[in-house]
């Protein structure tokens, strides 16, 4: 029985030491039943959404795909978008930038005469 108990505590440790998300996980359907007060690291944060409605609400979704409804007129969550924003903007940037390659100069002089 003690090893039954032991085991089910372990489990549930487990559980609670792998989930990443803060606050209550989104329903793929992403309707926010509360928001979150507690700040969500940026680091591991992939992308957002804004949701609007009934309660207005940032959706964050995170890099193992948890989604956290979270206050759109809090500092930390206006920081936060902001900074996922730039991060989106930068790659966005470096794909654009191809390098083309090996340019050769074109030797072209110019003789005036007159």
């Amino acid at each position: 029985m003690r090893l039954l108990i032991l085991a089910c505590l372990a489990v549930c440790c487990l559980t609670v030491h792998v989930v990443e998300g803060v606050g209550s996980e989104v329903p793929d359907k992403s309707i926010c039943v509360s928001l979150t007060t507690q700040r969500l690291p940026v680091n591991r944060i992939k992308t957002y959404t804004i949701k609007e409605g009934s309660m207005k609400a940032v959706i964050f979704i995170t890099k193992r795909g948890l989604k956290v409804c979270a206050d759109p007129q809090a500092k930390w969550v206006k920081a936060a978008v902001k900074s996922v924003d730039s991060k989106s903007q930068t790659k966005s940037n470096l794909l654009q930038t191809k390098p083309t390659g090996t340019q050769h100069s074109t030797n072209t002089d110019v003789t005036l005469t007159g």
